[in-house]
């Protein structure tokens, strides 16, 4: 098979969609790979690895989408991209359609075949393409967090571990799944004091269990995030429900009643964002402020440490590029429950439910191209 890389042109988006590791198994199973020039150099790596990995190198990003036959990605295509893509063109990478009509639109319009790293789903119901993402975001969470707590940065101006005699920065997760064990982890390490929310009782049981002394765990409703949001310092988002629009746990009314300077970050901004308030922002312009409630709702968190992020997404998306690339889409998705699960637009159908619901479009039974 042809497999293309391109360069990545979301703002500030750093990674890259294959490392020169990943490159070299693919070739190592007869396959060819184009990487367009400097395409993984914010990442940590030259185009002589590639090379050196058995890639071919193309100069430019229509060169990359013209040749191949599956595109092998970090984010979603951007508006530029949408025309460059081709009729049965295999997509793979994140898309989070539910969050943008737009995008979804264009997918269906260029009748591409896009499976969705983040809709992968085992059969323990994790989901093993999001997951080394959500620990990355969840860990720079804390780290961006505590910095915009900051007073010139507008925050509360408290430390988030405090220091002997002063008490430390509380901490307020929703979520306490592979994002908020993430953040509840590094918030905890730092000495903040932590309380995690999710409706898992069983999820609870486990985290109290593995949770150090300082974190505590409580069923999450209305009624209690209302009562933790007055004290809070600092509010991580970090609810999912697969390849389907975020709930939004903290409406518009709610920012009244936290106090000036508490800072709210918004990891499920990909998704539409868990707060009322949330609007996609950027690592160059990363914070808004409404009612003196700082928010922070980076859509692509890990670009910002791109060499860390591209090793890890690599070493979990690979496994399955190998799949597709040695069997083609239909056999692959066809032997591989959780991988068919990633189909989500297939020339210019719906196949995902929450996308449909989402925008009110038909949905195809998947099994009509897989079987």
């Amino acid at each position: 098979m042809l497999i293309g890389v391109p360069t990545e042109i979301k703002n500030n988006e750093n990674r890259v969609g294959l490392t020169p590791a990943g490159t070299l198994e693919l070739v190592k199973h007869g396959h060819t790979v184009y990487i367009q020039k400097n395409a993984g150099l914010q990442s940590g790596f030259k185009d002589e690895e590639y090379i050196k990995a058995g890639a071919k190198i193309l100069p430019t990003i229509e060169d990359v989408y013209k040749t191949a036959e599956m595109i092998i990605k970090v984010k979603e295509p951007i508006e530029p991209e949408y025309n460059l893509i081709k009729e049965d063109q295999l997509l793979f990478t994140y898309f989070h359609f539910a969050s943008s009509e737009e995008l979804t639109m264009a997918m269906i319009k260029n009748r591409s075949v896009c499976i969705s790293y983040e809709t992968v789903e085992d059969f323990d119901r994790s989901l093993p393409l999001l997951t080394p993402m959500s620990e990355v975001a969840g860990r720079m969470s804390i780290q961006q967090g505590a910095k915009y707590l900051e007073k010139p940065l507008k925050g509360r101006g408290i430390l988030l571990g405090g220091v002997p005699g002063v008490a430390p920065a509380k901490v307020l997760i929703l979520g306490g799944g592979v994002v908020g064990t993430q953040a509840a982890k590094m918030a905890a390490g730092m000495g903040a004091d932590v309380t995690i929310l999710d409706i898992s009782a069983k999820r609870l049981k486990y985290l109290d269990d593995v949770m150090p002394a300082n974190v505590n765990t409580e069923y999450s409703n209305e009624y209690t995030i209302r009562k933790h949001i007055k004290t809070a310092d600092l509010i991580i988002g970090g609810v999912l429900i697969p390849g389907a629009k975020a709930p939004k746990l903290i409406t518009r009314d709610m920012l009244k009643e936290m106090r000036p300077g508490t800072v709210m970050v918004d990891v499920a901004v990909d998704q539409g964002g868990c707060f009322e308030t949330t609007k996609p922002t950027t690592h160059q312009d990363p914070v808004y402020i409404i009612d003196d409630v700082v928010h922070y709702s980076v859509a692509n968190m890990p670009g910002a440490v791109p060499y860390t992020s591209t090793l890890a997404l690599t070493s979990v998306t690979l496994p399955y590029a190998i799949q597709l690339a040695n069997k083609g889409w239909k056999t692959a998705c066809a032997e591989n429950e959780p991988l068919k699960k990633g189909l989500n637009v297939i020339n210019g159908d719906v196949v995902y439910p929450a996308i449909s619901e989402a925008f009110d479009l038909p949905l195809k039974d998947v099994d009509t191209y897989t079987n």
